[in-house]
């Protein structure tokens, strides 16, 4: 019995790697050798960074709590310290998102915090 070279399964597997090579340059999006060590390389960047960004994003909400805090004459790990003594339970997402789209709300805490860390 003769082999099969242009099966059904081998053209499925190929297009399957060339459809997720779109986009690319050159002959990694057309050849399937190259196209496959791109998209392998891809797909393993792809799932790092998604977990890279979560860190990220808490870098950024850290960083934009700190500048609020300190135009109210407090450090960030005082504030934190504060509010963790208060009892607030506020993510830094959400105090992050309140610093910039509620500053009377935010310096409601930030007050709050203060009082906590001198009692």
């Amino acid at each position: 019995m003769s082999r099969a070279v242009d099966g059904t399964k081998r053209k499925n597997r190929r297009n399957k790697i060339l459809k997720l090579a779109k986009g690319f340059r050159g002959d990694r999006k057309s050849n399937y050798k190259p196209a496959k060590d791109a998209v392998t390389k891809a797909l393993d960047h792809a799932y790092v960074d998604r977990h890279d960004k979560k860190h990220e994003f808490r870098s950024l909400w850290i960083a934009r709590i700190n500048a609020a805090v300190r135009d109210e004459g407090i450090t960030y790990s005082q504030f934190i310290n504060g509010i963790t003594k208060a009892g607030i339970k506020l993510n830094r997402k959400a105090l992050s998102n309140m610093a910039i789209e509620d500053p009377a709300a935010f310096k409601a805490v930030v007050e709050a915090a203060k009082k906590a860390v001198k009692a």
